[in-house]
């Protein structure tokens, strides 16, 4: 009986370090980067279909946790052929002279806010403008792989998307939520 106890003791102590895993190999098929805008107060539901994630997260040390996510911003669909030629256009995107948006976070802007919750603080930039933004998000398993989860509210506005008779934000709502779900597998 005191030898199991013991046994016992010791697997629980090593717990944490074994349950412990670095996590940055993006498994594309089962990730999503998508957003929903609002025309004339009706939501319109669009995605990326290509970016490129480099993401080093350790749940048991979050504070190490760095990210930089490109999206390839002419990837856009936003639910038709001529609302993605219109996204993709100068007063929009301008994807011809800045083909990519960036979310970078670096080491030790990463924190645990509780339950599984965390955020990241960095640089958000779109369409040659930057902004410090905090990105919060929730961290879950599924099997051996790790699920990075949330969305935050990008103001269109702030980065020049939707220029001239677009800039209305009575037609074209001003906040667009981005909603992402990274899933990750172990470095």
């Amino acid at each position: 009986m005191l030898k199991r106890s013991i046994v016992v003791l010791v697997l629980s102590l090593c717990a944490p370090f074994v349950s412990a895993a670095e996590y940055g190999l993006l498994v594309p098929e089962r990730s999503r980067i998508a957003f929903t805008s609002k025309q004339m107060g009706v939501p319109v539901e669009g995605e990326f279909k290509r970016y490129k994630v480099d993401v080093s997260f350790d749940p048991q040390r979050p504070e190490t946790g760095r990210a930089r996510i490109e999206v390839e911003v002419d990837s856009i669909d936003a639910g038709s052929k001529d609302a993605n030629d219109e996204v993709r256009s100068k007063g929009w995107f301008d994807v011809k002279r800045f083909p990519v948006a960036a979310f970078v976070a670096e080491a030790g802007s990463v924190r645990a806010l509780g339950g599984n919750r965390f955020e990241a603080r960095g640089k958000m930039s779109i369409k040659g403008r930057t902004r410090d933004v905090v990105v919060p998000f929730t961290y879950g398993t599924e099997g051996t792989e790790a699920v990075l989860e949330g969305s935050i509210p990008i103001l269109r506005t702030q980065y020049g998307i939707g220029e001239g008779a677009w800039s209305d934000t009575s037609v074209v709502a001003d906040e667009v939520p981005v909603r992402f779900r990274l899933v990750l597998k172990p470095r």
